[in-house]
């Protein structure tokens, strides 16, 4: 028996029929993902199926207002068993910046997520990340939520950072310095705009 649930484990996760949700601005990303340069093709997921009965992905691409939470919950539960959902963007995964009555904060709240993919829009290959994740929870058959984590820590790329302002006691002892570097400015008029 356990053999027979890898197989179908395998067969499920290159088999993905999706049903793209998409209701703002991450849509342009997630049409970049149909590009050549990325190839959803290669994951068994490139073709969308626009009714929810012939799909088991719903990607939730962008914001979802209260009024649109009834109609992606009847999506929902339309879609043949056993479904997935991966929700697309910060919006869909916890309302991004949208601190309002009208934004439900994350698709999480009527529907149950599979995969979480981060990002303001999320670039391309943090989506692809989050459809291997995905994959990967089908063969096993887990259920738990899993979330894309970012390629590279953005803690240790502190102290690559540019400062702004210079440490001094006094901001006036700045201005010799301003002065010197409009001085060797490429222009090399010296007019900077310091006074």
């Amino acid at each position: 028996m356990t053999r027979v649930d890898a197989l179908l484990g395998w067969a499920r996760k290159y088999s993905l029929f999706m049903y793209p949700f998409v209701t703002a601005c991450c849509g342009m990303e997630f049409m970049s993902l149909q590009s050549p340069r990325f190839d959803l093709a290669r994951f068994g997921a490139e073709a969308p199926r626009f009714s929810p009965r012939q799909s088991d992905l719903l990607w939730v691409v962008g914001t979802i207002s209260q009024r649109q939470a009834p109609v992606l919950r009847r999506i929902y539960e339309q879609m043949m068993s056993p479904k997935w959902v991966l929700a697309f963007g910060t919006c869909a995964s916890c309302g991004g910046f949208y601190d309002n009555y009208t934004t439900l904060p994350g698709v999480d709240k009527i529907v149950p997520v599979d995969v979480y993919v981060p990002g303001c829009p999320p670039r391309p290959e943090a989506v692809l990340d989050g459809l291997l994740l995905l994959q990967d929870k089908i063969a096993r058959g887990e259920r738990r939520p899993r979330v894309v984590c970012p390629r590279e820590d953005p803690v240790a790329k502190a102290a690559e950072l540019v400062r702004l302002r210079r440490a001094a006691d006094d901001p006036r002892t700045l201005l010799p310095h301003l002065r010197a570097i409009d001085v060797d400015s490429p222009a090399g008029d010296g007019r900077g705009g310091v006074a």
